[in-house]
């Protein structure tokens, strides 16, 4: 029996067209894939134009804005009626409006601050107010208000204030003037009746019959007329005087004492009750010492001559915050609130024999050591001075 030989070729071609046919299904659906991936993406890249054209638009408008409200602040900084200067870190000039260009006299921009500007103000004693003396002889006052960026730079805010500088200085010597006024009239008043009064002893002391008695007599009324005349010049003298003496370090303490150990043996019969609380260690305060110690002489005998047998006068020192506190207290028949509201008017007194003016130079006193006084009382009650001085280390 003979062998048929095997077709090989046929064979391979069939494995051939099935291995191409599946290629070709591959293909197709890679292909389909592919159209399908692109359409997406073609999807996506016009919803991402879409959404970027939006985008832009916005920011178109956000940079159209921005770029109003810029311009509107230039307009604004061009219009303002005060200077505005911006500095950077080394303090030098980086804008300066035209208000504040004027306001100096001369560009601003680029200058240092501290070489160029600094140096021609003159600090005055108003917080934040300074004097400006241009060289055509031209003299400011400027407000200067500095606020800090958080970069490091700063804007200055500067107001011409000369106007209201000079008005405030009118009204100040309108005031002194006034103040004048009423003070010679009031001291016209205070002196006329012991003037008076000591001429007629005076022209007393002419009369040739008069006795050696009577002429020793109207000899030391007259004499104690002229010196009380004497007295009222001098706190008159003190008052108008402002307390220009020489400050110095003063101890609270030893002037408390000093005036107590001054006013108590007024006290002829030790009738009333005296209370001294003083610290233990020295009361530093930045004071004349002659002054200071006046003052408490004057409020304790005041304190002496309002309370009667039994009562009680007290005086006490103590220690709050950065300020002393010395307090003058007594149990005496006290003031009606008229009274008070007026107590440290010059010239007001309701002593027949007072001048008026101890109270005021006491607060004259008191406020140019940059303190505070106030003064409690009722009728009936007692009155309480309290003085506020700043400590001094």
């Amino acid at each position: 029996m003979e062998a048929k030989p095997v077709d090989a070729a046929a064979g391979g071609d069939k494995i051939d067209r099935a291995e191409l046919e599946q290629a070709f299904s591959l293909f197709n659906e890679a292909s389909r894939q592919l159209v399908e991936s692109y359409q997406e993406l073609e999807q996506q890249v016009g919803s991402l134009t879409q959404e970027l054209a939006v985008a832009n638009g916005a920011l178109r408008q956000q940079f159209e804005e921005k770029a109003a409200l810029s311009s509107r602040l230039e307009t604004l900084l061009a219009a303002l009626p005060g200077g505005v200067v911006e500095l950077d870190g080394e303090n030098r000039v980086l804008t300066a409006n035209p208000a504040a260009s004027a306001i100096f006299g001369a560009a601003l921009i680029g200058l240092d601050w501290h070489e160029a500007i600094e140096p021609e103000l003159v600090a005055t004693s108003v917080v934040n107010e300074w004097q400006l003396l241009l060289p055509d002889g031209v003299e400011k006052r400027l407000s200067i208000v500095t606020s800090q960026l958080p970069g490091g730079e700063r804007i200055l805010l500067v107001h011409d204030v000369s106007e209201s500088w000079r008005l405030r200085r009118q009204l100040e010597q309108h005031k002194r003037l006034a103040s004048m006024g009423e003070m010679a009239a009031g001291l016209a008043h205070q002196l006329r009746t012991p003037l008076a009064t000591a001429l007629l002893y005076t022209a007393n002391l002419a009369r040739p019959q008069l006795g050696e008695a009577d002429r020793i007599k109207f000899g030391e009324k007259s004499l104690a007329r002229l010196r009380y005349l004497e007295t009222l010049i001098q706190n008159m003298l003190l008052f108008v005087r402002g307390q220009q003496a020489e400050f110095e370090q003063v101890d609270l303490v030893a002037v408390a004492e000093e005036a107590i150990q001054t006013v108590q043996p007024q006290d002829d019969g030790q009738d009333r009750v005296w209370q001294l609380s003083l610290p233990a260690g020295p009361a530093w305060v930045r004071a004349n010492r002659k002054e200071l110690t006046g003052a408490l002489i004057n409020l304790l005998e005041n304190a002496l001559q309002a309370t009667g047998p039994g009562q009680e006068i007290e005086l006490a020192l103590q220690q709050q915050g950065v300020a002393w506190r010395l307090e003058v207290a007594d149990e005496g028949c006290g003031m009606a609130e008229a009274v008070r509201e007026r107590l440290f008017e010059p010239f007001f007194t309701t002593r027949k024999e007072g001048t008026g003016l101890g109270l005021a130079i006491v607060r004259n006193l008191v406020t140019a050591l940059g303190g505070e006084i106030d003064v409690v009382s009722a009728p009936g009650e007692g009155a309480r001075f309290t003085i506020l001085l700043p400590v001094a280390h």
